[in-house]
């Protein structure tokens, strides 16, 4: 499953406008028993195939929204993590997948469902996914994206320089961002999945690695929210930032290259991310 973060300007963001989310707050989206049973099954899957650990939290009061969860890719197998993790905490996310997924027999019909929002990509309905998104966080959900877009590409697995949607969402409907750090699901699936899926699969569950998630402190966005040229940009940076700084203590004896190599990933430095000066 790989989930997307469209571009768009604030002013389609018409569901956050003029207190939405305020009017909203008493009645918060509730996650179909189909998305519940889903969460659990998430949790089982990777508990066969690895070690979860969890660590960090989601203030009470945001745990059903609204909320933008903002996690780092590096792997197929992120979302599954990213579920299970989830639900260790009490948090049922809404999921920004792409469309691909929602044609699938059975899954796409369970998908839509649970509530998920679809992304078409490459098409003049991607713009949608944004405003779908817009109007679930006005209902009170919490929204999973990936800032960056797609499936990471720096050579070192470090979080790379974030597409604007997430934090355009946050900033038109003033939704908090929290950062959710991950390690580990790069083990278990290869970049190329389903290509090499049943030997990552077997070596999983005979070493069954360790995947940590943790959930760090809420982003500060104040300096960013005003309505100015570049703001999206700079909130967008400080989400990033704010990532990274989360997956350090994830990794700590993998400052540099990650130990596991996945030959099929390629290396892409064109989107590196440059750490803003403090």
């Amino acid at each position: 499953m790989t989930l997307i973060t469209p571009t768009r300007p604030r002013d389609h963001l018409a569901a956050c406008d003029d207190g939405a989310l305020m009017d909203t707050a008493h009645s918060p989206w509730q996650p179909p028993s189909i998305w519940r049973a889903a969460l659990l099954l998430a949790r089982a899957l990777v508990g066969l195939l690895a070690r979860l650990e969890v660590t960090g939290d989601v203030p009470a009061h945001l745990r059903r929204g609204p909320l933008v969860l903002a996690a780092n890719h590096i792997s197929p197998f992120d979302p599954v993590v990213m579920v299970a993790a989830c639900q260790t905490r009490g948090i049922a996310p809404r999921i920004m997948a792409t469309a691909g997924l929602f044609r699938v027999p059975l899954l796409g019909a369970a998908m839509r469902h649970a509530g998920h929002i679809r992304v078409d990509r490459g098409t003049s309905a991607v713009h949608r996914a944004l405003d779908d998104a817009a109007t679930a966080v006005a209902a009170g959900s919490v929204i999973l994206i990936y800032p960056e877009g797609r499936i990471g590409l720096d050579p070192g697995m470090w979080p790379e320089r974030g597409k604007t949607g997430a934090a355009r969402l946050a900033l038109a409907c003033g939704a908090p961002v929290v950062p959710v750090a991950q390690w580990g699901a790069h083990e278990v699936l290869p970049y190329r999945a389903p290509k090499g899926m049943l030997r990552g699969i077997a070596r999983a569950l005979w070493r069954r690695p360790v995947i940590r998630v943790h959930f760090g402190a809420p982003v500060d966005l104040g300096e960013t929210a005003a309505a100015t040229p570049g703001a999206a940009r700079r909130a967008t940076d400080r989400i990033v930032d704010a990532l990274t700084d989360t997956l350090a203590p994830l990794r700590p004896d993998e400052p540099d290259l990650p130990r596991h190599v996945d030959p099929g990933r390629p290396a892409d430095t064109s989107r590196a991310h440059r750490r803003r000066s403090a």
